[in-house]
């Protein structure tokens, strides 16, 4: 009878350290944090300060392991995967999340901000609290902030003056639809390519330019196969920082608040740190030997602006309106 009070007693045990019950020696819970970008950029530096503050801030309860430069796949997959239960957190673009909530992409659309300020304005606003919102009725996970990825521009090994010199332009963009918007306005050939593949596919001719804040081709060593880089800044890019539903279910209500709480202080002094480098990086590239253009961003402005409220527009006016309403906020 001991005996089978002791075996009983140690499966029940068993069996609740297999659902982190089991006290002070239970296993930890490590999330899953998957992203695209290398492991040298301030976004991954971020995400592991997060893990480590969210570990403290739980007394070691959980842990965050961070995935960076596509290792748990590119930025379809770890979107895929939060609703496959195989990433619990990620970063990932407006316009991939956009996918199952289109109004969530309208951030990403070239042109869209007049400037940083408009964008800050939109980042703290209802208005993203509502496309937030949106996408949670969707899909039921939770877009908890926005983190700033620069001013996208394009590098190229030809001279880019003016739109119609991208003309035929053969130029690599993000696999989601928005982002062909401005090559094709200006005339180029949009080439959809994995981020992990894009260096490859220049230094191959697959490619003969591609677009990316300047922190990114930095990271991702393009300019060692572009020589002109031109301040188009056609996109104020951001990334959303979302929390798969089946993770903040399974986080208690006191849990869930710490963790969100430390993705969006996260976020904000990434978002420091990205607005830093964007300033220091125009003398580092030229330093390098690079041909760094500033064009007259008004005519590919023009030419994209139109195509806001057209066929490729996943928002309504409404939104649209409420987006070019907002005042500047520094």
């Amino acid at each position: 009878m001991m005996d089978l009070t002791r075996r009983a007693a140690l499966g029940a045990l068993a069996l609740a350290a297999s659902f982190g019950l089991a006290g002070p020696a239970a296993a930890q819970t490590t999330l899953k944090w998957a992203h695209v970008y290398e492991a040298s950029e301030p976004y991954h530096k971020w995400a592991l300060w997060a893990g480590e503050e969210f570990k403290k801030r739980t007394n070691g309860k959980y842990a965050i392991e961070v995935f960076p430069a596509s290792s748990l796949g590119k930025e379809s997959d770890i979107n895929e995967g939060l609703s496959l239960g195989t990433v619990d957190i990620i970063y990932t673009g407006q316009l991939f999340a956009g996918r199952a909530y289109g109004p969530l992409a309208i951030g990403g659309a070239p042109y869209m901000f007049r400037d940083f300020a408009h964008w800050n304005a939109f980042r703290n606003s209802d208005l993203f609290k509502e496309l937030g919102e949106g996408y949670k009725k969707r899909t039921g996970h939770d877009v908890v902030t926005l983190t700033y990825y620069g001013e996208r521009h394009v590098t190229a090994n030809k001279d880019i003056n003016k739109p119609e010199d991208m003309k035929g332009l053969k130029i690599r963009v993000p696999d989601a639809p928005l982002y062909t918007m401005f090559p094709r306005a200006v005339g180029a050939n949009p080439t959809p390519i994995a981020f992990a593949e894009v260096y490859l596919a220049l230094s191959q001719g697959v490619a003969d330019a591609q677009e990316n804040p300047l922190p990114t081709i930095q990271a991702k060593k393009f300019y060692e196969v572009q020589k002109n880089i031109i301040l188009t800044g056609h996109i104020t890019d951001a990334l959303l920082t979302i929390v798969s539903s089946g993770t903040a279910q399974r986080l208690s209500d006191e849990e869930r608040t710490t963790l969100f709480a430390i993705l969006k202080e996260a976020a904000d002094k990434c978002t420091d740190d990205i607005v830093q480098a964007e300033k220091d990086l125009v003398a580092w590239f030229k330093d390098q030997g690079k041909n760094v253009v500033e064009v007259d961003r008004a005519p590919f402005r023009e030419a994209t602006v139109k195509l806001h409220s057209g066929p490729d527009a996943t928002w309504d006016k409404a939104t649209y309106d409420k987006l070019q309403g907002l005042a500047a906020s520094n």
